[in-house]
């Protein structure tokens, strides 16, 4: 069986990613997606950064997209409960490259070949 992909609002397949984009330009900057299989990605942003968590469930604390290059920190990135969170930039990746990471998740259930992440079971 294929696994599928839908959106913490229900949009699922091809048009996935395209909610994702229409919710961060709305401002909303956390969006969890939850496969049939019973894996979560989660996808928070702050407009220009985003971090990618890939879980295999619940109860695991995954692995998510790195920017090894990457220094400083950045804030913004705002919960859906309000939380304000800052994250190193290395842990988080440019916007763009996690929207590319996200739909290759999506597509073929596993991490691009030319992407980083570090595993954080």
């Amino acid at each position: 069986m294929t696994e599928s992909w839908a959106v913490d609002d229900g949009s699922v397949g091809e048009v996935l990613l395209d909610t994702l984009r229409a919710k961060v330009s709305e401002g909303r900057l956390e969006t969890w997606l939850a496969s049939s299989s019973g894996r979560k990605l989660a996808f928070v942003t702050n407009a220009e950064r985003a971090m990618v968590v890939l879980m295999e469930g619940e109860d695991d604390a995954g692995e998510h997209a790195v920017d090894p290059g990457a220094e400083g920190w950045s804030g913004g990135f705002v919960l859906s409960n309000g939380q304000y969170d800052e994250y190193p930039d290395v842990d988080t990746v440019p916007l763009e490259e996690a929207f590319r990471i996200v739909d290759h998740i999506v597509r073929t259930g596993s991490w691009p070949a030319d992407a980083r992440w570090a595993v954080d079971r």
